[in-house]
């Protein structure tokens, strides 16, 4: 590298404002960890005390338990290609189809007091689930959108950091309500509302309105195309926006193709958290109370490794990740199973459950956006994330008749031996397919940068 003359009459050097010196995790990524954060307080209050208030409470089957975790996991997946895509053709107006999600579900948790049998509960949860779905792909859009590609996986890292922080929290406050309370479960509900809407009115005042694509996609280069000078007086041309046809066809795209039958086959053998709570609660025979407090095991190990992992998925290769953390799923699994028993095995779990979360979770998501252009990563998140929404709904249905038919160990040993299986198809599928870490772009070379190298 040269020094600049001090003899020079040129002017001095503008500050570099390259796109490559912007932080790894912007802003928007860290207004949406915080609405993350507090709208999953309110959910996981919920979700925490949920699979014991309908078995203990309202006197459900596994199979009838079965089919409102479906709804409560798989429901969502029906709007969430709706949500991906009108975002895009919004104009990349992803806040508001997120806020509407993020406001529908916030309006079903006051309902969850009103609702004290199977039906009332499934559409309350139905019409929740509804809202998760349309705002997951415009959030995890707008994340892509506003990194760089060579940091998404450290940025989903911190997202679904913030985002666990909610989730280690809710169980927490859901505990404390059921101790405090006369009525604990509706106090539990009435909190959880609250929480609701303070995440909505974070998302309004702090998340930015518009999150323009930063980069064209590594996978899909776009021609160059020369700019159009409107005539004077006429507005700018709009770009275009794709069509609910444009989106499908993504599925074309080898390696969007390949992820997303990965994300769904392995979906159909992941038994929902709920499940496994169930298990470990009935195999210790844990009282009722300490049950809210199984899912903080996971979601203090998913909080504390979201990020590094989500960094390593950067350097060795997202799908990787994303099949080693199945990987790690199978270990829990042969855990449970095993003839081993007491509280370490509980913490051997809850361990091995997190760091699959952390492996799993958000690295999808930025491998997602590695492999679709900016203007379709609404749709493209859409796509995958409700190939696996689905898959695991039909899990919770057939491992819930599974359970009620050969009870719940039985059930595990062939969901284990499935897994199993599906995970080595699928690192097959994805072997010719494997991700490139994308390379940050070469400084532009101008003769008089004192700070370009030679």
């Amino acid at each position: 590298m040269y020094l600049a003359d001090s003899r020079s009459t040129k002017p001095a050097v503008a500050p570099d404002t390259r796109p490559g010196r912007r932080p790894a995790v912007p802003g928007t990524v860290l207004a949406l960890g915080a609405v993350s954060l507090i709208t999953d307080i309110s959910s996981e209050m919920i979700t925490a005390v949920l699979p014991l208030y309908v078995v203990a409470a309202l006197g459900l089957s596994p199979l009838g338990f079965g089919l409102l975790d479906g709804i409560n996991n798989g429901v969502g997946a029906l709007v969430r290609l709706a949500g991906g895509h009108l975002a895009d053709r919004g104009g990349q107006r992803h806040k508001v189809v997120a806020g509407v999600g993020y406001g529908l579900s916030a309006l079903c948790k006051p309902l969850m007091l009103l609702a004290h049998g199977l039906p009332m509960i499934s559409a309350v949860l139905a019409v929740d689930r509804t809202g998760k779905g349309l705002r997951t792909a415009p959030r995890d859009a707008m994340i892509s959108l506003s990194t760089r590609p060579e940091h998404r996986g450290r940025a989903f890292g911190v997202h679904r950091a913030m985002d666990t922080t909610g989730a280690l929290l809710g169980p927490l406050v859901a505990f404390a309500v059921l101790r405090a309370a006369v009525d604990g479960y509706d106090a539990v509900f009435a909190v959880s509302g609250c929480f609701a809407a303070l995440g909505v009115l974070v998302l309004v005042l702090f998340v930015p309105g518009r999150t323009g694509p930063r980069t064209t996609s590594p996978t899909a280069p776009i021609a160059p195309i020369a700019p159009t000078v409107p005539a004077e007086g006429a507005a700018a041309p709009s770009p275009p926006r794709p069509a609910l046809r444009d989106s499908l066809a993504l599925l074309r795209r080898p390696g969007l193709r390949r992820l997303t039958l990965c994300a769904a086959l392995l979906g159909l053998t992941t038994v929902s958290d709920s499940f496994l709570y169930l298990l470990l609660q009935r195999e210790l025979r844990l009282p009722a109370h300490l049950f809210p407090l199984l899912p903080l095991g996971t979601a203090a190990v998913f909080l504390l490794l979201a990020v590094p992992l989500g960094a390593l998925a950067d350097r060795i290769g997202r799908r990787r990740l994303f099949l080693a953390g199945h990987g790690v799923l199978l270990l829990g699994y042969g855990l449970v199973l095993s003839p081993l028993r007491g509280a370490p095995v509980v913490v051997a779990v809850l361990l091995l459950h997190g760091t699959f979360y952390a492996a799993t979770d958000g690295v999808l998501a930025a491998a997602t956006a590695a492999a679709v252009p900016p203007e379709h990563q609404g749709a493209g998140q859409a796509l995958v994330g409700t190939g696996q929404a689905l898959a695991r709904f039909l899990c919770s249905l057939a491992f819930g008749a599974a359970w009620s038919l050969w009870g719940g160990r039985n059930a595990l040993t062939v969901t284990t031996a499935a897994l199993a299986v599906s995970a080595v198809v699928a690192s097959i599928v994805l072997r010719t397919a494997d991700e490139q870490r994308p390379a940050p772009p070469p400084p532009a070379a101008h003769p008089d940068d004192p700070h370009h190298a030679q």
